[in-house]
């Protein structure tokens, strides 16, 4: 007998097949999901909607206040996370956390921003130390004005925890957090796995050392993508490095290796157009945000890319570690190791219980300055 559709794996190709899955969705006007749980909240007496009532926007986003972590989901499975979207404060400051089947360490753990491609961007809304990057591909987008929008599907069976984290000291004002997450209760089929994100950053990376993207993987799974931040911190083409993936039991060479950096985000000789780097935003990849020296205060190069591996996912069957190498020019023709301000978030689905994570680095390790 064939097998009912579950709703997963949405596509143009069957948005017109019918399914029992159930569509939910959370946001601060409605925090358990409940059907008929929208719009509930009552006016506040200052608050805009204190003529108009219950019903009129009276709850649009959460405060999340200094050391306090916001939980913004938590959904009883199966089902499925089928997008989110975040606004308001975009700050390495609130830090993004999923937790899977009631396992006590998170399988996402990643600033705000990072996850959605933006390394350089800090500060809310209306104060930020990095202008303002429109980011257009299929698994995410940021649109006007550094509204955060995600587009990876992630099933699971037991239990779906999402928090947000505020680092900001003592004694700082609550920072708004608007989000809507959208998701599906229905059956998951057995081969699927858990999404997962982490950031690492590295400042200075050393001499001769290459900056590791992601180690420690253990478990059955396969690497869906990589988003990076690299600030150069000495003149000259500094993106020669190779990224590299070792598989299963891989020694000192890797099963899969690159041929620069610029050409694993999709790219080729050095993004230059009309002698300047050139920014594109696509479907799997991209280059999509350089700040660049203003003469002043602003005195370092800055690079924000993005690779997809949604055709090409690189399957692992018992372990994963990639790095990448800062690799620039020095004189005669040499290449020269670099030691650049790099950070990135590795993504990839995998079976459970998986490796704990190394320690987040702290509030002044992830600071843009």
């Amino acid at each position: 007998m064939k097998q009912a559709f579950n709703g997963l794996g949405m596509h143009p190709g069957n948005l017109w097949r019918l399914s029992d899955a159930r569509t939910r969705s959370i946001s601060a006007e409605n925090p358990t999901g409940a059907k008929g749980g929208g719009a509930m909240s009552d006016a506040h007496p200052n608050s805009p909607a204190r003529e108009l009532g219950k019903g009129w926007k009276c709850s649009p986003c959460a405060m999340v206040g200094p050391g306090e972590t916001y939980t913004v989901a938590d959904i009883e499975g199966p089902g499925a996370i089928q997008s989110m979207w975040f606004a308001g404060y975009v700050g390495r400051d609130f830090i993004l956390r999923i937790y899977w089947d009631d396992l006590e360490f998170p399988s996402v753990e990643t600033p705000l921003p990072d996850f959605f491609g933006l390394p350089w961007v800090t500060g809310d809304m209306f104060s930020t130390k990095g202008p303002y990057v429109h980011l257009n591909s299929l698994m995410v987008a940021v649109n006007p004005n550094k509204a955060l929008n995600c587009f990876w599907e992630m099933p699971f069976r037991g239990r779906c925890r999402i928090t947000i984290e505020n680092r900001m000291p003592a004694g700082s004002a609550p920072q708004m957090c608007f989000y809507q997450i959208n998701y599906t209760l229905t059956d998951v089929p057995e081969d699927a796995a858990y999404f997962h994100a982490q950031f690492r950053r590295t400042n200075p990376v050393p001499y001769m050392v290459p900056y590791t993207i992601l180690d420690g993987v253990r478990g059955r799974g396969q690497y869906v993508g990589t988003s990076m931040g690299w600030g150069i911190n000495n003149s000259g083409w500094w993106g020669e490095g190779e990224i590299k993936f070792y598989l299963d039991g891989d020694g000192e060479y890797p099963t899969i290796c690159g041929t620069g950096t610029e050409d694993y985000f999709g790219g080729a000789f050095n993004w230059e157009v009309d002698g300047s780097y050139r920014e594109y935003s696509t479907a799997y990849a991209g280059m999509h945000q350089v700040l660049r020296p203003d003469g002043l205060y602003q005195s370092q190069h800055r690079h924000a890319m993005y690779r997809w591996h949604v055709v090409d996912p690189i399957r692992f069957e018992s372990d994963l570690t990639v790095t990448i190498q800062a690799l620039g020019w020095r004189g005669e023709g040499r290449y020269y190791p670099g030691q650049h301000d790099i950070c990135s978030v590795a993504y990839w689905y995998q079976t459970l219980p998986a490796t704990p994570f190394p320690a987040l680095p702290g509030r002044d390790e992830t600071e843009v300055v």
